[in-house]
């Protein structure tokens, strides 16, 4: 006779799973602008957004365990995006820069073009850091962790990550508006 798990745990498993696709659902913008960033192209990006909801999937009873889902999401999210690149790397292959056009429908045509030119600017600018300061930099913004948090994760001094992300800020107002 096969033994089936009580009913608290299957319920649990369950909500976990919402919670989950929810997240997924509410934040794949994000997640994949951030993966985007890592990778170098939206192709790759994308191969690596559902392997990563995958990763979480398998995890997901684990879910019980975690303070911010968010951010657990994001460090799955980077670790593979790391592992893409890594592949990408080994193959050699020359990323695809894409663009993507970003629709407002709030404001005047003039001031959405802006907003998309400022946006494609700041991508690219994002792109030009050093790994080490945009994946610091995508880790506060993106995945909202905490520079602690972040130290943490990434086994450094919390002075070395504030460091990579006043440089990355720095670069990034250098690269888009100008200011130092």
């Amino acid at each position: 006779m096969k033994a089936t798990p009580p009913t608290s745990d299957v319920q649990d498993s369950a909500d976990f799973g919402e919670q989950l696709e929810s997240l997924f659902d509410d934040a794949r913008g994000e997640i994949l602008g951030t993966l985007f960033y890592l990778v170098g192209n939206m192709e790759d990006a994308r191969d690596a957004l559902q392997e990563t909801f995958l990763k979480c999937w398998r995890k997901r009873d684990q879910i019980g365990d975690v303070a911010n889902l968010k951010a657990w999401v994001f460090r799955v999210a980077l670790n593979t995006g790391r592992d893409f690149r890594k592949a990408a790397w080994n193959r050699r292959r020359e990323p695809i820069v894409e663009d993507a056009v970003m629709v407002s429908t709030s404001e005047g045509p003039d001031a959405g073009l802006m907003r998309d030119e400022e946006l494609r600017r700041l991508r690219h600018a994002v792109l030009e850091l050093r790994p080490e300061e945009q994946e610091v930099f995508l880790l506060r913004q993106n995945g909202e962790l905490t520079y602690e948090q972040i130290a943490e994760w990434i086994s450094l001094p919390i002075g070395t990550v504030k460091t990579r992300m006043r440089t990355a800020i720095r670069q990034l107002r250098q690269s888009v508006g100008g200011q130092s």
